[in-house]
């Protein structure tokens, strides 16, 4: 018999993960706002990764109380999930191919230090939990990792754009962060590929 069995571990890893998902979720809407005012593709990339960050820790939220295979099967969607903010940011950077005008450096480091306060607050939250339930946590860890290091390179982008004012800067932030989300996707379909093999009798 597989049914995860609920203990106190099981009660601090839900406050944990909801108020992960409610601090994504909250910052999704800054990011996403400054991204479309001063035109950046990093920022973009990055503020879709908040609404996936979300969307991942509320499948969470739900899947903690769920047998093995059944969250080797919600690990598994949250794998396909991870993909999105690549495949949204290569289309925000085809457009910004199309007209390279570079975003404006301050807001873009400011918001970018924001984002980077936010997330290392989460995976300070989620650190002790990331083997918890195997694919489910660690989504949401790598994701929360991740994206600090995101962050961080959008910082950096913005001390770069200031002396050379090219929209390049940005733009290779911006695809890093679409290429780190695919590989957080093949761990997190890996681990919920093992955890579907355990499941079997």
């Amino acid at each position: 018999m597989d049914e995860a069995t609920p203990d106190a571990g099981d009660a601090d890893l839900r406050r944990s993960v909801r108020l992960v998902a409610i601090l994504n979720l909250a910052y999704f809407g800054v990011e996403f706002g400054m991204a479309r005012a001063i035109g950046s593709v990093s920022l973009f990339a990055d503020s879709i990764d908040f609404l996936e960050d979300a969307s991942v820790n509320l499948l969470i939220l739900l899947a903690l109380g769920w047998s093995l295979a059944r969250r080797a099967q919600v690990g598994m969607a949250l794998a396909g999930i991870l993909l999105i903010p690549g495949v949204a940011t290569l289309w925000a950077a085809w457009q910004k191919f199309a007209l390279p005008v570079p975003p404006e450096p301050i807001p873009l480091m400011l918001t970018g230090t924001g984002a980077l306060i936010v997330n290392l607050v989460c995976a300070l939250m989620l650190v002790r939990y990331r083997r918890h339930s195997g694919s489910l946590t660690r989504a949401a860890f790598l994701s929360a990792r991740n994206d600090a290091f995101a962050n961080i390179a959008i910082i950096g982008a913005g001390l770069i754009t200031v002396p050379l004012r090219s929209a390049w800067p940005d733009l290779i932030v911006g695809l890093g962060i679409a290429a780190v989300n695919a590989d957080a996707a093949k761990q997190v379909y890996s681990a919920a590929r093992e955890e579907r093999q355990a499941a079997r009798p």
